[in-house]
This record gives C-alpha cells, structure tokens and sequence, in this order.
C-alpha cells in the first residue's frame, strides 16, 4: 500500500507562507518550518509599528510646530491654547506643513488666534 502524501492543501499552505517571506535571507526565505516563524514575527512587527508610526508623526509635527512657534517669539503650548481658544481648527499635520514649507501662513494664524508676534528670525 502505497504512503498518503500531505496533498495540495499543504502545498498550499507553505506556500502562501513562502509568498510573504519573499526577500528574507537565507532559509528564511526557502524553508517552510523557518519561513513561518519569520513572517509570524514581521507580521507583529508590522502591526506594532503601524500604531508607532502614528506616534512619531505626532512628535515630528509638534516638534517643528514648536521650533516655528519660538521663531515667532511664543511656546508651543500657548500656540496651541490661543488656537483653540480663538476656535482654530487646524490640527498638528496641517500647522507643521505651514511651519516648514510656508512661514508666513503660520504667522497669519498665529496673528488670527490672537498672539502677539516678535520679529521673525
């Protein structure tokens, strides 16, 4: 009586496996029991850092929101009360675009939520 073999259905499986682990080194990339723990691990990774990058952006952007607010002569943290207290509704995106790639639109809205603006650097 002849052996029964795994069947397509295996084949299948490792090979779905096989297809994300495309471009890692070495067996990783061509054994299927390696391949597994490999692409297991890059889809936590994956996961996890799509919840950081969310966090880093934020910090980049408040870190030039903050770097433009002292060149207008005010902090951070008055910036972002005198807009919302003025009912300014830019986010943190938007207000570090102005402050890097157009300065003088951050200082209209720094001027519209009511702060008083030294000389620009």
């Amino acid at each position: 009586m002849p052996r029964v073999k795994r069947g397509f259905k295996a084949r299948r499986r490792r090979n779905r496996i096989l297809k994300h682990a495309r471009g890692f080194s070495a067996g990783r990339s061509r054994l299927a029991s390696v391949a597994v723990e490999a692409v297991r691990k890059s889809w936590q990774y994956a996961y996890r850092h799509r919840r950081l990058r969310k966090r880093d952006f934020r910090r980049l952007w408040i870190t030039r929101i903050s770097a433009a607010a002292r060149m207008i002569g005010t902090s951070y943290s008055r910036l972002i009360f005198a807009l919302k207290t003025a009912n300014i509704g830019l986010d943190r995106k938007i207000l570090s675009a102005f402050a890097t790639s157009d300065f003088k639109t951050f200082e209209a809205v720094a001027k519209a939520a009511g702060l008083k603006i030294a000389a620009a650097i």
